[in-house]
């Protein structure tokens, strides 16, 4: 009897807790108590309203410290990285003041003093050291920082160098671990504002949204950025860095109901796959080692091997190049040189081997990546088949279900986004557009990737991309800046051209006019000295009609014209024929 009621509490016990629990973590630090600037008044409180929200959502840990040195801060970490380790989401906020150096950002203990601009590196813990503490956590990584107040350091303290930049507020981050955020108050570069109340704007806002049950962190964030617009009165803005998967991310769970506990135990397929994933994103040789150091068996570890020999062979391709180029620029320099013929022909040998060497590492490369998009394809083709049942035979029958089609086409498309080929939304429709971004990816990445779907293999490929890839498109009478559009504004004496550039104007051609033409008016005429006046032609006198005339010819010489006499004839003896000159053109011969 003892027995059957043992187990049947066993069973109770079991149905009663849920399927699958989360291991979370959290560190809440606040200062207030500052001893060599005045103290802060909301900090305290701030860190103890988040304690209580991160309780209350059933995190497993929550070590919350106050008015801590900077020994015992750096101590907290140590021990709170201890605690992060197996830990799936793990959380540092952090309430207090905080200073910008040289784009560097660091959190002020309460015993710094930073007499000097140099004294942060040594009194303040740097960003990257709370990065560090929540390392180990595997599925989210979030760091809160209400650290973007007015800070009194900066006035104090000393510049050693004129040129260290000091900051306003905190400066701009890039987490390059995966699934990491770093919430800020306040945007880079700009203040926060520490309430009139008890707490700040922002930690109310986030004690209202953070560990809704179900709600995605990405999302409960924008909720607070609304909130704190509001409260502020559009003065502060909350601002979120670093990014995702597709999936989504809630600190709390919606929770199961009763019959979902007893539902079988994870198929370690189904984590094998998670790390896989999560290696494959980060793609290098360090992360797929340590994956097969945890997996060194199955399908996925062959996936594995795949990916590294591609790597390698990409490693071989760029040291084979380089050998190429040196021994092309040896032999060059030779020939150039004029040296003796031997030196010359073991050059030019050389470098053909390394050139021969060059295209073989080439095709080394496209082999070792066509194997593994194979590879990919297959992994996607036996998770679909495995998702609907149709291959009970598969050996890859343990594997969980993938994504959803709409899930995984919605992640393909904000990845074109972030990357910079995809300007519409990720509505989850695999249109035409996209289509045509995926195609544009694969030009300027290098890729072969299938426009027609949108596959896992083409999620994992565009999330080895940490920045823009395609060129940013902007429309005419503007210019790509960076990841925005500025507006082209063209100097004085230029407009904007159809080629959107900008171009002088030029000057305005003279237009003719009745008075400007080249003949000289009638005043110009009228002034021009006697001398430059033209002179009236010599008119030739015409010849009166006489009778009697020798044949009606007739001659002409200075005296006049008159008949040629009877029995006269005339002759030419050259000249201009006019009257007077000597001799004369035609003169009258007579026997």
């Amino acid at each position: 009897m003892n027995r059957l009621m043992v187990s049947a509490a066993a069973v109770l016990l079991l149905v009663c807790q849920p399927a699958f629990a989360e291991k979370r973590v959290a560190l809440v630090l606040g200062n207030s108590a500052y001893r060599n600037v005045a103290p802060l008044a909301n900090p305290i409180n701030d860190a103890a309203v988040m304690a209580r929200t991160l309780q209350g959502a059933g995190f497993d840990v929550v070590d919350s410290r106050h008015d801590l040195p900077a020994a015992e801060t750096r101590r907290a970490l140590r021990d709170f990285a201890d605690r992060a380790r197996g830990a799936d989401i793990a959380v540092v906020y952090y309430a207090g003041h905080g200073i910008e150096v040289e784009g560097a950002n660091y959190l002020i203990p309460v015993d710094a003093r930073l007499e000097r601009d140099t004294d942060v590196f040594d009194e303040a813990l740097s960003l990257d050291r709370i990065l560090v503490a929540i390392e180990p956590a595997k599925k989210l990584r979030l760091v809160i920082l209400d650290a973007c107040r007015d800070n009194p350091f900066v006035k104090t303290m000393k510049r050693t160098v004129a040129t260290r930049a000091i900051g306003q507020g905190l400066a701009k981050v890039e987490p390059t671990s995966p699934n990491v955020l770093i919430a800020y108050s306040a945007k880079a570069g700009s203040t926060a504002a520490d309430g009139d109340g008890s707490n700040s704007p922002f930690t109310i806002a986030l004690s209202k949204y953070l560990t809704t049950p179900g709600l995605d962190v990405r999302r409960a964030f924008g909720y607070v950025r609304d909130d704190v617009l509001r409260s502020t009165g559009n003065r502060q803005e909350p601002f979120v860095y670093g990014s995702l998967g597709g999936e989504d991310v809630p600190l709390v769970a919606v929770p199961q109901p009763a019959a979902a506990a007893a539902a079988p135990e994870p198929n370690p397929q189904a984590e094998a796959r998670r790390d896989y994933e999560l290696a494959l994103q980060v793609g290098n040789k360090s992360a797929l080692g340590a994956f097969l150091a945890q997996h060194p068996d199955g399908f996925y570890a062959s996936l594995a091997r795949l990916q590294l020999e591609k790597i390698a062979a990409e490693d071989a391709r760029v040291v084979a190049t380089e050998k190429a180029r040196l021994a092309e620029q040896e032999r060059a320099r030779l020939a150039a040189e004029g040296a003796q013929k031997p030196q010359q022909a073991k050059a030019e040998a050389d470098a053909r081997a390394a050139e021969q060497a060059r295209l073989a590492a080439e095709k080394a490369k496209q082999v070792a990546q066509d194997q593994a998009a194979a590879a990919e394809q297959k992994r996607l083709a036996a998770e679909q088949a495995t998702a609907v049942g149709k291959d009970n035979n598969t050996n890859l029958a343990a594997l969980t279900a993938g994504s959803p089609p709409a899930d995984v086409t919605k992640s393909v498309q904000s990845e074109l986004r972030r990357v910079g080929c995809l300007t519409g939304n990720a509505d989850g429709d695999w249109n035409a557009a996209s289509q045509r971004s995926l195609t544009l990816f694969n030009r300027y990445a290098g890729t072969r990737l299938d426009a027609k779907v949108a596959s896992l293999d083409t999620l994992d490929a565009l999330k080895l991309k940490s920045s823009r890839v395609c060129p940013l498109v902007c429309e005419h009478g503007y210019k790509a800046d960076g990841d925005r559009c500025s507006r082209i504004v063209c100097a004085e004496g230029s407009f904007l051209n159809d080629d959107n550039e900008c171009e002088k104007r030029r000057a305005k051609k003279p237009v003719a006019r009745r008075d400007s033409d080249d003949r000289p008016s009638r005043r110009e005429r009228a002034e021009r000295p006697v001398r430059e006046r033209p002179q009236p032609e010599a008119r030739i006198p015409r010849p009166q009609a006489s009778s009697g005339g020798g044949g009606g010819q007739i001659v002409c010489d200075n005296i006049g014209c008159r008949p040629v006499a009877r029995g006269c004839r005339l002759e030419y003896r050259g000249g201009g024929g006019i009257p007077g000159s000597t001799p004369s053109g035609n003169v009258q011969v007579c026997n």
